[in-house]
């Protein structure tokens, strides 16, 4: 099976190195020719562009930063789309418009499949990600092995669309963890209470979270680079918004976290790490929420393995 690999951001790098080192025969493409370069040092080997690689590949894979990038990338590729070719959109992307963009794929005899991931980009790099899968169960069981190389727990969530829903769902509760995270050491430490004794007494109680056990240790050595921006975090929870108006959910929690990163891209920049929403709490009080000992940067010590399907367990 060739596979094409297009978008080699935070995320479609890692992904895409996964492929080229477990033996996969890979093209890819990005825009900046740094991103292409350090994949073909990777072993893959570099396309001429979307059409070209739609054309020479078997499956194209695309993990881009918006859904207008997405869309401009998939009109390129449905000219060369026909039956036995195969669409994997891995971006975080609108619901809505994935359908639409699948039905476009399937109306030229191709197959499509949206598999957005979650986890960090810690755990794209080694393979450990978890990935969501929305297609019809026979496209799923045919991208099924390429999914698990790039991720060790896959789950099929029902029709495309379905993925992108439930991914928009999960960054929501990232961002939400996030916020309540950056109050609660702050009032903490306002206390005067070790934050290092309260990073482990979050991390042991029914407070704690992925977010906490990952970003807690960014915002607490200083690093705050977890390799995801502002801009992607307002685009994510600003999706999750607007499935709650497609149908009428009067959300109370949304709106203010909308506030808040807006608030923060103000006084930061629209690009700045998402832990550094810390600061907006450390420039109200005059506290410095660091303590020594937790890394600089996030590695994944989970060894690397083959993934599985995620079986959902139905009661009787």
């Amino acid at each position: 099976m060739k596979v094409g690999f297009i978008g080699l951001g935070a995320v479609g790098a890692k992904l895409a190195g996964t492929l080229a080192r477990n033996g996969v025969d890979l093209t890819v493409y990005d825009l900046d020719p740094a991103r292409l370069s350090l994949l073909t040092d990777q072993g893959a080997t570099a396309g001429q562009g979307p059409s070209q690689i739609m054309r020479a590949c078997d499956v194209v894979i695309t993990s881009l930063p918006s859904p207008a990038a997405s869309q401009s990338v998939l009109d390129l590729l449905l000219p060369e789309i026909r039956p036995g070719k195969i669409w994997i959109e891995m971006s975080t992307t609108d619901p809505e418009a994935i359908k639409a963009q699948a039905q476009a794929v399937v109306a030229k005899g191709g197959r499509a499949a949206d598999c957005p991931v979650s986890g960090g980009c810690h755990r794209a790099a080694t393979g450990n990600i978890s990935i969501f899968a929305g297609c019809d169960r026979d496209t799923f069981e045919t991208v099924l092995p390429l999914l698990t190389v790039m991720g060790r727990r896959v789950l099929h969530t029902g029709d495309v669309g379905s993925a992108s829903v439930l991914k928009v769902m999960t960054n929501y509760l990232a961002t939400v963890h996030l916020a309540s995270l950056c109050e609660a050491m702050t009032t903490m430490a306002a206390h005067g209470i070790d934050l290092a004794t309260t990073y482990e007494a979050i991390k042991a109680s029914s407070g704690t979270s992925f977010v906490h056990e990952t970003e807690s240790q960014l915002i607490l050595s200083g690093s705050r680079d977890v390799d995801f921006t502002l801009d992607l975090v307002l685009k994510d929870i600003g999706l999750f918004q607007d499935l709650a108006d497609a149908k009428g959910v009067p959300l109370e929690i949304s709106p203010k976290l909308i506030d808040i990163v807006k608030d923060g891209q103000t006084r930061y920049g629209d690009r700045a790490q998402s832990d550094r929403l810390i600061e907006r709490l450390e420039d109200a009080t005059g506290l410095t929420i660091r303590a020594p000992g937790f890394p600089q940067e996030l590695v994944d010590d989970e060894p690397e393995e083959r993934g599985h399907e995620i079986v959902r367990h139905v009661s009787p």
